[in-house]
């Protein structure tokens, strides 16, 4: 595991997976998308300076494009009050030179020299549109793959949040999470590559062994609600994306008793406009997404996790 400076303490940080908006049950495209609620980035950005937060946008290659994300994102980056790093879409991101299917939807899954090009492309396109140097990377759909770690270490890139411990996603070609820590810890011996898990964590008097019971409950829909209820066992993401703020209260107080260093937070920014997400229908549910994050933040703030940034992370791990 990774350790901290004393004075890191124990933070909080959230990061944004800053994407095009697509219709998640059709099937992948390189040009099936829209970028119609980059304006509303504004507003959430004043919200995370409203309570004190540095948001971490992870932009991929369509955001990357976009001059409207430059100027709200690069603005604040620039004084700031927000940071960016990249997040790996594949099938929108070039070179296209691989055939768009739900296998090659994982960039870990690609040849290692396509999956470099694409990321490297993606780094400087972000560098130089956003006008900084991306400190972190996450794979799209979380495909972190064999050769990730030594790509990103060649391209510059300290820190990664693509493990999703908790999460099985082999059955669809993905990766399987389930064995991975939630403390951050390093992806190399060398220790230039420092993995930042999403926060996931099981409640429930089963929670110890959650990780390896969860996939087998989870196929039966009634089964896992049913455990969840009866205080057995429950998966609770740190997101307000489908996840209900008594449940991440839950989800904290399992976080806080197990000494969790930092907690990870993610949503989607398409979220942020009706419609575009399963989670955000309404502007009712809207409304309750910002709900969501004042909420935990209150939380959080009661019991001092204060949030952190990606360059507060770099000055405090001790190697």
């Amino acid at each position: 595991m990774a350790g901290f400076a004393p004075s890191f303490g124990r933070r909080s940080l959230l990061t944004i997976d800053t994407e095009e908006e697509f219709d998640w049950s059709k099937p992948f495209s390189a040009t099936e998308h829209r970028l119609d609620h980059i304006p509303r980035l504004r507003k959430f950005q004043q919200f995370c300076e409203g309570i004190d937060v540095t948001p971490v946008y992870m932009i991929d290659w369509p955001i990357a494009q976009s001059p409207v994300a430059a100027e709200i994102i690069g603005d604040a980056v620039s004084a700031g009050r927000a940071e960016v790093g990249i997040q790996l879409h594949p099938w929108v991101n070039p070179p296209h030179e691989e055939v768009v299917e739900e296998r090659t939807s994982f960039a870990g899954n690609l040849p290692v020299e396509l999956e470099r090009e694409k990321i490297l492309r993606l780094r400087n396109a972000v560098q130089d549109n956003f006008g900084t140097t991306p400190q972190i990377y996450r794979a799209g759909r979380y495909g972190f793959g064999p050769n990730t770690a030594d790509l990103l270490r060649n391209a510059g890139v300290p820190l990664d949040t693509s493990f999703r411990p908790g999460f099985d996603y082999s059955s669809g070609y993905g990766s399987d999470y389930r064995a991975y820590p939630l403390e951050p810890f390093w992806l190399d011996d060398e220790r230039k590559l420092l993995e930042l898990p999403i926060t996931t964590v099981f409640w429930g008097m089963l929670r110890k062994q959650g990780r390896w019971l969860f996939p087998a409950i989870s196929r039966f829909a009634r089964l896992s609600g049913v455990m969840a209820r009866i205080g057995m066992l429950e998966r609770i993401p740190l997101t307000p994306e489908g996840v209900t703020v008594d449940e991440a209260i839950r989800g904290l107080d399992m976080a806080l008793d197990d000494g969790l260093p930092l907690f990870v937070l993610s949503f989607h920014s398409p979220s942020l406009v009706p419609g575009n997400t399963p989670y955000v229908r309404s502007e009712d549910d809207l409304d309750r997404l910002y709900d969501w994050w004042r909420a935990v933040y209150a939380y959080l703030d009661t019991h001092d996790i204060r949030p952190t940034s990606v360059a507060e992370i770099i000055a405090s791990v001790e190697n």
